[in-house]
């Protein structure tokens, strides 16, 4: 097995004069001073990166993915070794980060990328002229990306925003998570190798290690830096968008920071197929141990005898599903006191509690009605892991209040067979302002990497609905339009 456990800074391996602990090894904390080369760095590589054809990045975007499946034994046994998930998992995570980098590279190749818009010159309009206008997509500079605990590869050192970053000439800068140091170190050396291969800038990508808040502040805080790729908490996304936005020159902060997904389990749907409505909710809730970000945490379900056998379904099956091992013993701490926040609210039955130790992940189920789901918001606040809550409703009326009490999500479903379609008509076009996804009969849980697909929401779901990180429209986050006047001939 081949790993570095220091930081790759331009083509470099560079050791800190700190250390910290991983269950891979010990690894080389990175300092401000090593922000800055990078970010120097890749400012230097744009010159070149971002100016080279979409051929030269499509060959750097596939060579990445062949060196990464060359890595992958040691992929799958470190990543295992971190994360604690099994080895299935992560291969089929390996394919799905390989398969966006494939997508980027074919995409960038199309005839219509990138979108340009051409208005001809009219020198004989009246009252006055047009100019030639050609409208062209450029790439912004250097990028910071922030990998993410819970995917260590599709969304981590060479994940979609790298992936995307690149796709689009921006030279990368990774803060790697604490969380897998030996996991990011295998891919950064995959990078590495395609850069040498393919004879990109050195300054092109690298990657820093960083155990605590000093080299991710530092990162977005540098004034080369144009954007920021971030997946993670609300808590620490909201810091970072925070800084990004105090800058002295401002930049765009594209997080993706989590939502409880809800589903609405409309009356003839759960006459009709309730009990596996309620299966397939528990597999959905419970899947990676609920540390997806489109876990299903909330479910509406009206009430009544149909609601209670609902209710006993969903017991049922989560009481079938195994302890998991979490991401860290601090995510199932966190996921522990955040079931027990949301079981202390009055009005709320705890129909299963876990009893878990460590890093084990248990899955825990409250239900409460309509009013205190509403009157306590603490109750709509992700729980990163297999806890979920179901609300009771009454009325249609009461779903459609349901619907206009959420805050930002990244996907809404409506779980809806026929005799449905009226009440689902006055509830699509709220689900449309809340979720950067909406979906019938289904559940949130996979997230299609394909040129529709959109991985983002409105605010608390994301920081900018109008982005997707997942999907080829990702690329669009890390280009700015430039408009040329009268310059066909420069072009």
């Amino acid at each position: 097995m081949i790993m570095n456990d220091k930081n790759l800074i331009a083509g470099q391996w560079v050791p800190g004069d700190q250390t910290f602990a991983s269950d891979a090894g010990d690894f080389h904390d990175g300092t401000p001073d090593m922000v800055a080369k990078a970010c120097e760095a890749a400012e230097d590589a744009f010159w070149t990166y971002g100016a080279s054809s979409a051929e030269n990045r499509a060959a750097f975007l596939n060579a990445i993915a062949d060196e990464i499946e060359n890595r992958a034994e040691d992929i799958t046994e470190v990543g295992s070794l971190e994360t604690g998930l099994p080895a299935a998992r992560l291969e089929g995570e390996r394919g799905r980060t390989t398969g966006q980098l494939r997508l980027f590279a074919s995409h960038i190749l199309k005839d219509d990328y990138p979108e340009t818009r051409h208005d001809p010159a009219l020198p004989d309009r009246a009252p006055l002229p047009r100019p030639d206008l050609t409208l062209i997509h450029k790439p912004i500079g250097p990028v910071a990306i922030f990998g993410a605990s819970n995917f260590p590869l599709a969304f981590s050192v060479a994940g979609g925003d790298t992936a995307a970053a690149l796709a689009a000439g921006c030279p990368v800068v990774v803060k790697a998570h604490p969380a897998h140091p030996g996991t990011c170190a295998i891919i950064a050396e995959a990078i590495l190798a395609a850069i040498t291969s393919t004879g990109q800038p050195a300054g092109t990508f690298s990657m820093i290690h960083g155990s605590g808040a000093e080299v991710g502040s530092a990162l977005v805080q540098h004034p080369l830096i144009q954007a920021v790729g971030f997946t993670g908490s609300h808590k620490v996304g909201r810091i970072l968008f925070d800084l990004c936005a105090a800058r002295p020159v401002p930049i765009p902060f594209f997080g993706e920071l989590g939502a409880v997904n809800p589903i609405f389990v409309l009356p003839n749907a759960l006459a009709n197929r309730g009990e596996t409505i309620a299966e397939g909710w528990a597999a959905s809730l419970t899947l990676g141990a609920g540390q997806f970000c489109t876990n299903p945490g909330v479910l509406f379900v009206p009430g009544g005898a149909a609601g209670d056998a609902f209710v006993a379904s969903a017991k049922a099956a989560l009481e079938q599903i195994a302890p998991q091992t979490m991401l860290t013993q601090g995510i199932a701490q966190a996921c522990r006191a955040g079931v027990a926040a949301t079981s202390d609210v009055p009005g709320v039955q705890t129909h299963l509690s876990p009893q878990s130790q460590q890093r084990d992940g248990v899955a825990s189920l409250l239900e409460t009605d309509l009013q205190t789901w509403i009157a306590n918001p603490i109750l709509a606040e992700e729980v990163f892991g297999p806890h979920g809550i179901i609300v009771r409703t009454g009325t249609d009326t009461d779903m459609v209040a349901a619907a206009h009490a959420l805050q930002g999500q990244l996907t809404v479903t409506l779980q809806m067979d026929e005799g449905d379609a009226a009440l689902a008509k006055q509830l699509l076009p709220i689900a449309e302002r809340k979720a950067g996804r909406v979906l019938a009969n289904g559940f949130p849980t996979g997230v299609e990497v394909a040129d529709a697909m959109v991985h983002g929401g409105p605010y608390p779901a994301s920081s900018n609905f109008g982005a997707t990180s997942v999907g080829a429209l990702a690329i669009r986050r890390f280009l700015r339009p430039v408009c040329y006047q009268n310059m066909q001939h420069l072009l």
